[in-house]
């Protein structure tokens, strides 16, 4: 078994005011207090307090016809669920508020293509490949007709479709997508840490092309900029880890390996809980102990996989 199956970084949300709150046009429910609460929960890990808190918050926007407020809950209901690996949830959130931008005539908008992409992430980790793919290359394009080609949304749209055409083995256009992603992502203030993410999803495409002496050089970049950015992390961040933890791995570092999959574990509880990523990161850290000849945390890592696994169930 070969560890690999992990979510790497995508950037997925693009959450903005301009985004989501569409001035003049809509209700007057203010979603600055609604963000402050969600973040809220997820700063102090209560994590079980967020579908509840969704729920409400949406139901609300509905009772009050907020339409701009109903776009950004069902925009934030996407991710979630989509991290809990609650994807049928997510489908319905998705569906539900991409058929109201229909109704509201956005289909054009950047507004939609970022609905689309949080959309096409979710059916992605969930395995529906084909839809994902068509939702991404209809972002892409309505993306090129209203923002201009730096424009930080871009890179998200790069990252995520890089990702799901390395799972089709599209390895040569997944490629191309990350080099865009990355030229984007460098420009940007504060950006290291997502510069350092989809450099180690590059040198993993390049692992899997077996150019290792690329792959080497662009994780080089990676861990020096993971380094200075020290503790200053994100949701995300588990990812980042889980990416540099195949690489070593793929290095037959074993020990580093094994060192980061145990990082990107704690993260993604902290930060969703022990949902199908945690599930695959322990199948992931049960194959490195193989390798290490470490039976007894081999066969801890492969029970507590099958437990959450069965859970999600």
């Amino acid at each position: 078994m070969t560890p690999g199956a992990v979510v790497r970084y995508g950037a997925v949300s693009g959450r903005t005011d301009e985004d989501y709150i569409l001035k003049g046009n809509f209700g007057a429910m203010k979603l600055d207090k609604f963000y402050e609460e969600l973040d809220s929960y997820f700063a102090k890990q209560e994590i079980d307090k967020v579908d509840p808190f969704l729920v409400a918050s949406l139901a609300q926007a509905k009772e009050e016809e907020d339409y701009g407020a109903y776009i950004g809950i069902c925009n934030e209901m996407i991710g979630f669920y989509r991290s809990v690996s609650a994807f049928e949830k997510a489908y319905v959130a998705a569906e539900d508020v991409l058929l109201l931008m229909e109704e509201l005539q956005m289909e054009n908008t950047e507004h939609f293509a970022t609905t689309l992409l949080n959309a096409a992430t979710a059916y992605r980790a969930a395995g529906d490949y084909a839809t994902a793919l068509r939702y991404y290359r209809q972002a892409l394009q309505i993306y090129s007709g209203v923002l201009p080609p730096e424009d930080y949304r871009y890179a998200g749209l790069y990252n995520n479709m890089s990702i799901l055409l390395e799972k089709t083995e599209e390895n040569e256009e997944a490629i191309a997508c990350a080099r865009k992603a990355l030229a984007i992502i460098e420009k940007l203030e504060g950006g290291e840490m997502e510069t350092a993410t989809t450099l180690t999803n590059l040198a993993l495409l390049y692992f899997k092309m077996g150019e290792a002496g690329q792959a080497k050089e662009l994780l080089e970049r990676a861990l020096s900029l993971f380094e200075r950015s020290g503790e200053n992390t994100d949701a995300h961040y588990s990812g980042a880890l889980a990416g540099v933890a195949e690489a070593w791995y793929r290095m037959e570092d074993y020990e580093k390996a094994l060192q980061y999959y145990e990082k990107a574990l704690a993260e993604v509880k902290v930060h969703f809980g022990e949902n199908m990523s945690y599930a695959i990161l322990c199948e992931n850290c049960a194959a490195v102990c193989e390798k290490l000849g470490s039976q007894e945390k081999q066969a801890f890592y492969l029970q507590k996989a099958k437990e959450v696994k069965e859970a999600i169930k």
